[in-house]
């Protein structure tokens, strides 16, 4: 059978209906997708190490023979831990894999397979090298083939039951009967000016390299097929992105009346204290937005604590002074709530009538409340996704403000700006964004940033502490109740699971605040607050928290946005290790809101994983939140930083931002230049018409070509 790009993965050869449909709930339909389904590695597999070769902190790739395996098990809940011991002709290896149940039904004496990951030194056994959870594929007798053995091995992603050999295997016999030209959406002088290979032999190139290219160059993406691919993601995104703000650009809009005395009269009583030149500037940026007559798109940027809330509601003002509604879209209940309680008390200076939108609201509350936004009696609503329900009607919608826009979708931002004609839209975060994804994930938004704290906030110092060290922090806790002062404690997950990761089971909020309460703090109000509690469970919890009716509140993450307790001093973090780096640092952000001195104690073991180290040490050295998500961002990866899910609803399977942001640089410039120019016109027309109706999905053009 010839495939062509529309073959259907189901009539592939090795595929069939059942793997067919777990490669769909990957996005994966047709040989076009699976083309698009990049190896993340490659591994030398035509030069193997020797087991007598191997030395300590370097990463190998060996062929080898299963000698022996066995499971030692921890507790019939938890799983235990398999020993493996491999041999080649010149020695033996043990390998270790947590969790390794699966293992014993799976590995029989005698078995030929790949193994690759790092040799260490077996801490028990002094001179002993083993691997820990060494990736590995069991090889079968038709090896011979090629696509194992022999050649740089293209490694991929497993996905469901289909491993990275089976997606080898089916990618590289669909390769061989693929038949018929490849579409290339590339302009020809731009494959000319860069010296970019066809798409088609990027494709070829990509999934099964010839054997002459270095290894390290491979997994480096840097060989001139992988950039190839890298840019032409980046393009297409740069020019959806450079359309869609140059069609916002070209909507009508309200053009807001900003200079009126009335109106600055209005923004100074709304003030509740002097603000810093950095909210200053940024207010200047929105009000200049909010005069145009063109709809604002604009990022509002600062750390935890910097003042975005004021800074947004000054804005709110004007729109509301203008006659128009204002809505404030939250991701959590709680953080809506926050939102509502202090637009209320700022606003009640002015008269305005803010109401809360959320889904826990009894019925009749909520039928209320929409008959007053719908009436344009409600000012400034304030809500959760509740907001973007067809039921939710405004008067005379004039300014959307997204909090921490991260954790919605672009559509979801869209769903709300629809709800009238050409709305202003203020978008706010407080995880800082550098520049390298600003460009990418913000790229249809002009930024404001602000850059400087309110006077009076004293730095929290942070510090990282082993458990043995928690009878001196329950102490340190003692002092700061005695003082009058409030702490939170934060624990990794809610209750206890029966299938730990880890060889003993986290500490769970629902226990830890039990034994806290009647065995450590007896003597003091302990409070509980988790995601699975009701909303007015949670809203109560946290009124009185604020009221200071309890003294150590024990929570999850739940409190991780958003939550204002000024009289709050310490945080202390149990399993920090667990936590990412910008999660560590939104909750710390909790603290210290009051002028008091601020205190963040890390519990986690002395010795964690390298990039678990990266994250406390660097939390214990810098408040900064650009510093901190730079670092995280060289962690995780831009797709885990704002999730895999968003990351691959951006377009890209190769690129990524931060490694690769010279190529994202040119493509921008090459993008700007198809967009901006009237000259460049006829050109973007022929490449849009030109471009197949998959891409025009993937990177939005459809609706802004």
């Amino acid at each position: 059978m010839k495939v062509v790009p529309t073959t259907e993965l189901m009539y592939l050869k090795g595929v069939g209906p059942h793997r067919a449909e777990l490669l769909a709930k990957r996005g994966l339909r047709t040989f076009d997708d699976l083309l698009g389904y990049l190896p993340f590695r490659y591994e030398d597999r035509i030069h193997f190490a020797k087991i007598r070769d191997i030395a300590p902190g370097q990463i190998y790739t060996l062929q080898a023979q299963v000698a022996s395996g066995s499971l030692v098990r921890y507790t019939r809940a938890r799983g235990g831990m398999y020993h493996l011991l491999v041999r080649d002709d010149t020695g033996s290896l043990p390998c270790k894999f947590f969790h390794g149940d699966y293992l014993e039904s799976k590995l029989k004496p005698g078995q030929r397979m790949v193994l690759h990951g790092k040799a260490e030194l077996d801490p028990n056994r002094p001179g002993r090298i083993e691997m820990i959870n060494p990736e590995y594929e069991l090889l079968g007798a038709d090896d011979a083939d090629s696509t194992e053995v022999g050649r740089i091995v293209p490694i991929y992603e497993a996905i469901g039951g289909i491993s990275s050999r089976v997606m080898r295997r089916i990618v590289y016999q669909a390769l061989e009967k693929f038949a018929g030209p490849m579409t290339d959406p590339l302009p020809a002088e731009l494959l000319a000016r860069y010296k970019f290979p066809s798409r088609r032999d990027a494709i070829q190139f990509v999934h099964f390299p010839p054997s002459t290219e270095a290894v390290a160059a491979l997994n480096a993406f840097r060989s001139q097929a992988h950039q190839r691919l890298i840019f032409e993601e980046f393009f297409f995104y740069q020019l959806s992105v450079a359309m869609r703000k140059k069609a916002a650009q070209q909507q009508p809009g309200i053009a807001f009346r900003v200079r009126e005395p009335a109106i600055r009269e209005a923004i100074k009583r709304v003030l509740p204290f002097k603000p810093t030149d950095a909210q200053k500037r940024a207010l200047a940026e929105i009000a200049a937005d909010l005069e145009r007559p063109v709809p604002m798109n604009r990022l509002l940027q600062g750390d935890v604590g910097s003042g975005k809330t004021i800074v947004a509601l000054e804005a709110a003002t004007i729109v509301i002074e203008n006659g128009y509604q204002v809505a404030l879209m939250a991701p959590t209940e709680i953080l809506a709530g926050q939102h509502y309680l202090a637009a209320r008390k700022i606003f009640s200076r002015a008269g305005y009538k803010v109401e809360l939108l959320v889904s826990g609201v009894r019925a009749a509350e909520k039928r209320e409340t929409l008959e007053r936004v719908k009436s344009g009696e409600a000012q400034l609503v304030v809500g959760t996704h509740a907001l973007l329900e067809p039921t939710v009607e405004f008067a005379r919608l004039g300014l959307v403000i997204v909090d921490e826009q991260h954790r919605f979708g672009v559509l979801q931002r869209k769903e709300l700006m629809d709800k009238a004609a050409a709305p202003d839209v203020l978008v706010m975060t407080a995880t800082p964004i550098p520049r390298t994804l600003s460009l990418t994930l913000y790229g249809d938004l002009d930024i404001s940033v602000i850059d400087q704290m309110p006077p009076g906030r004293v730095p929290i110092e942070t510090n990282w502490r082993s458990e043995a060290h928690l009878p001196g922090v329950w102490e340190f806790l003692r002092r700061e109740f005695a003082a009058g002062r409030q702490a939170y404690v934060v624990y990794p997950v809610i209750e206890q699971s029966k299938s730990a990761e880890s060889q003993r089971s986290l500490k769970a909020a629902i226990v830890e605040y039990e034994r806290l309460k009647q065995f450590v703090f007896p003597e003091r109000k302990v409070g509980l607050l988790h995601g699975r509690m009701k909303s007015e469970e949670k809203e109560d919890v946290m009124d009185r928290f604020r009221r200071r009716e309890i003294d150590l509140l024990v929570a999850t993450t739940v409190i991780e946005v958003g939550v204002d307790v000024p009289n709050a001093t310490v945080m202390v973090i149990e399993h920090a290790e667990r936590f990412g780096l910008s999660q560590l640092h939104q909750l710390r952000g909790r603290i210290g809101r009051g002028g008091e001195k601020g205190t963040c104690i890390m519990i986690a073991p002395k010795t964690p994983g390298d990039d678990a180290r990266l994250r406390l040490e660097t939390m214990v050295r810098t408040t900064n939140g650009f510093e901190i998500a730079e670092t995280d961002l060289k962690i995780r990866g831009p797709g885990e930083f704002f999730g895999t899910r968003q990351h691959g609803e951006l377009g890209f399977h190769l690129a990524n931002p931060l490694r690769d942001f010279d190529l994202l640089e040119l493509a921008r410039r090459e993008a700007l230049s198809l967009v901006e120019s009237p000259a460049a016109e006829p050109a973007r027309r022929r490449l849009l018409a030109q471009l197949p109706r998959e891409w025009q999905r993937r990177y939005r053009l459809a609706s802004v070509g």
